[in-house]
């Protein structure tokens, strides 16, 4: 099917993005705050080379990669990833930072007793300590001894829960000592609250991200799986739902989502289309001789999607991102990126949002990442996709606007390059916004005059 555009050109931006007719269920802000909203202007080169804003915004650095940690534990890890921000009491936060360590990472996470999982393993989160007035009190380890720890989801109980996107073994070439592939619950208050310990019961497979429904507990996972056969979107079901710090541990049951006569999600392109759908027990959550996405599902199959990654729960329901979809690596069809929405009590999911391209390497436009919901009630969302890198936004009257861009050249002369944001979240006061250069590895706190 082709592209069917109720489209938009953001000014300055030239990206493509159409829209349901239903999009408004993704945001909280009326119709008459839609009809006014402009976003921010134009971006300003930014005299320091590091993070372009519009005018009135400014931004703090709050951690580099290489800087030592101010816990003495060590280096402050590459890679940063996934985030999220949590009320520390009175004006304090404390953010937790996945890094997305392969095993050839130069600066790991430093090991520290009773949060490593595997001493071989080079990823894990780190925590940073906010005070009042922004500034960063503390720094240290929250989770160590994981591998690639992309993005992940906060739960309802004030934790942090961290995923693996690897399905690396023990005793492999990676020289790793145990099996990977899975969720940890970090507890930023307290990290040796749930320890090292993997969820094992929430699959072993390259998780990228997760999403908990508040008045169930059901937990929503992505697949990340560039390779045929794609990745699932799946379903936790906790034998404790909502049981509070480390509860999922207690295990419970992992469900696979099938939309019937769909194969491949992106053969759909037409935002406001609509499915109901089923959900599919996984036959081995362990994936113990054969990869869940391998598996066999029965009758009806399983439904898959190229590169799931963003995920989160907004309102009713749960919303997902495929970054795009290549014909040429095996995706039944093309496109620069896909926003899902699940409502579990219709048991449908409908497509809300398809991205791009852009038609300048200078301008945004494909490769939605990590995405988070904006103070106003609209969307923010990381690139990462081919030249310049942007967060933009997506407001419900169908504006796209650029919020940042990412300044720090990592290229070679002539060959410019910049790396891709991650972690995009906001304070508990909706007053700052934080995100993550991932190369170089690089934490922001971004203020100003948010709507």
């Amino acid at each position: 099917m082709s592209l069917t555009r109720r489209s938009l050109l953001a000014a300055g931006t030239g990206l493509g993005i159409a829209f349901s007719g239903t999009l408004g269920a993704l945001f909280a802000a009326s119709p008459r705050a839609a009809q006014v909203r402009q976003g921010y202007g134009p971006l300003l080169p930014d005299p320091r080379g590091l993070l372009d804003l519009p005018a009135g915004f400014g931004y703090r650095v709050l951690s580099r990669a290489g800087d030592p940690l101010r816990s003495g534990e060590g280096t402050v890890p590459a890679n940063c990833d996934g985030m999220a921000a949590f009320d520390a009491g009175r004006g304090r936060v404390r953010l937790v930072r996945n890094h997305e360590n392969k095993p050839t990472a130069a600066l790991r996470v430093p090991p520290v007793e009773g949060l490593t999982y595997d001493p071989h393993a080079l990823g894990g989160c780190t925590v940073l300590d906010l005070d009042a007035a922004g500034r960063v009190t503390g720094e240290r380890v929250g989770l160590a001894g994981t591998a690639v720890n992309c993005a992940g989801g906060r739960t309802p109980w004030n934790t942090w829960l961290s995923c693996e996107e690897t399905e690396d073994r023990a005793g492999d070439a990676t020289g790793y000592t145990k099996d990977h592939g899975y969720v940890f619950e970090v507890d930023p208050a307290d990290p040796h609250r749930c320890g090292a310990v993997p969820l094992t019961a929430m699959g072993r497979f390259s998780h990228e991200a997760v999403a908990v429904d508040p008045s169930t507990g059901t937990v929503y996972e992505t697949e990340d799986a560039f390779v045929k056969p794609f990745g699932l979107f799946y379903r936790f079901l906790p034998a404790r739902p909502l049981g509070g710090p480390c509860s999922l541990r207690a295990g419970g049951t992992l469900e696979a989502l099938r939309v019937p006569g769909v194969a491949d999600l992106s053969v759909v392109s037409e935002p406001g289309t609509e499915f109901p759908v089923e959900w599919v027990r996984v036959p081995d959550p362990s994936a113990a001789t054969t990869p869940i996405r391998f598996q066999d599902f029965g009758r009806g199959g399983i439904t898959h999607a190229q590169k799931l990654e963003g995920c989160y729960w907004g309102g009713s329901g749960v919303y997902f991102v495929s970054s795009y979809a290549r014909s040429r690596e095996g995706a039944a069809a093309d496109h620069h990126g896909q926003v899902w929405f699940h409502d579990p009590r219709r048991s449908v999911i409908r497509l809300e949002v398809v991205f791009g391209p852009a038609g300048d390497i200078q301008l945004p436009g494909d490769g939605p990442d990590n995405i988070c919901l904006a103070p106003d009630g609209g969307l923010m969302v990381c690139e990462d996709g081919g030249g310049a890198q942007y967060v933009f936004g997506l407001t419900p009257a169908g504006e796209v606007y650029p919020m940042a861009r990412n300044a720090q050249d990592i290229g070679r002369p002539g060959a410019p390059e910049w790396g891709e944001f991650a972690g995009v979240t906001f304070s508990p006061d909706a007053r700052t916004m934080y995100v993550n250069a991932y190369n170089p590895g690089t934490t922001f706190a971004v203020t100003g005059p948010w709507n």
